[in-house]
């Protein structure tokens, strides 16, 4: 072989070299991840960084990005236990973390996260009532994130995040609970009503009570009174005897003609002889003390 031949093997050579070097290194981006074949099979799965694979017997069958993806936001309908239909609409957040069970076991991934997640939530709202969907939407955001994680374990999938973003009723459920609102303000209202008619009346009736105990009071104060007079009256008829008695009636006679006399306007006031025997009985009896 001449040396024009041995300079064509030679470039061959160098020629094969350089192309093996460049096949057989691999640099992978930070956010992807090479899943690795060898004649059809899985060999291994190359991180970020600088690789080293077998020229033209190693082949990059997938790139597959490690970088958290979001589904489009997704609307399904679920009824819950008291027959209420709802539409809810639905956010989920993932990235894949085992990336030659994502390419190997399941042929699209999305569709997939997408239609067990709306399953879950489906399940989920069913066992509660209309109320609880509406009240505890934290737990039944913990409830369906956690059964969504363990059904997409096996995808080499995580689930980072799945929020239900709103939950919506039909047109008949939202009348009849608008219905149902309205029969609840007017029977609030007629329990206001009826409570305010009754604590009147126990004012009304705790009003007339204390009217009635303080009459009473008076009553008893003024018999008192009077039964202190009689006793004084008695006690001093039995020591002065008929005299002391005879004063005490000239002093109810005078008493008497002040209340006459304190009226108003003109009048005549006739006095009978009697009267006025009574003042002479009276007087004799304040000259005599």
């Amino acid at each position: 072989m001449d040396v024009a031949g041995w300079d064509a093997v030679s470039i061959a050579i160098a020629f094969f070299i350089i192309i093996s070097i460049f096949l057989g290194v691999r640099i992978v981006p930070q956010s992807e991840k090479h899943v690795v074949e060898r004649f059809g099979r899985l060999t291994r799965v190359l991180g970020p960084g600088i690789n080293f694979v077998v020229p033209f017997i190693d082949r990059i069958a997938h790139r597959v990005s490690i970088l958290e993806r979001q589904l489009p936001n997704a609307s399904q309908d679920a009824i819950t236990t008291d027959n209420a239909m709802v539409k809810v609409e639905t956010s989920v957040f993932y990235r894949v973390t085992e990336p030659e069970k994502t390419v190997y076991r399941i042929r699209d991934i999305d569709a997939a996260i997408a239609t067990t997640v709306a399953g879950i939530v489906r399940s989920e709202i069913g066992k509660l009532e209309l109320d609880d969907v509406q009240s505890n939407r934290a737990h039944l955001i913990a409830r369906v994130r956690e059964q969504v994680a363990a059904m997409v374990d096996d995808w080499g999938v995580e689930v980072t995040r799945a929020e239900i973003l709103d939950v919506n009723l039909d047109e008949a459920t939202r009348a009849a609970m608008l219905q149902q609102l309205n029969a609840e303000r007017a029977r609030r209202a007629q329990v206001t009503e009826a409570e305010g008619s009754k604590r009147s009346v126990e004012l009304a009736a705790d009003a007339e009570l204390y009217r009635a105990e303080q009459e009473a009071k008076a009553r008893r104060i003024t018999a008192e009174a009077e039964a202190f007079a009689t006793s004084a009256i008695a006690e001093s008829i039995k020591e002065s005897g008929l005299q002391a008695a005879q004063f005490q009636v000239a002093m109810k006679q005078i008493e008497a003609l002040q209340a006459v006399a304190s009226g108003q306007g003109k009048q005549l006031v006739i006095l009978p002889a009697a009267i006025l025997e009574g003042f002479a009985d009276a007087f004799r009896m304040f000259g005599a003390k």
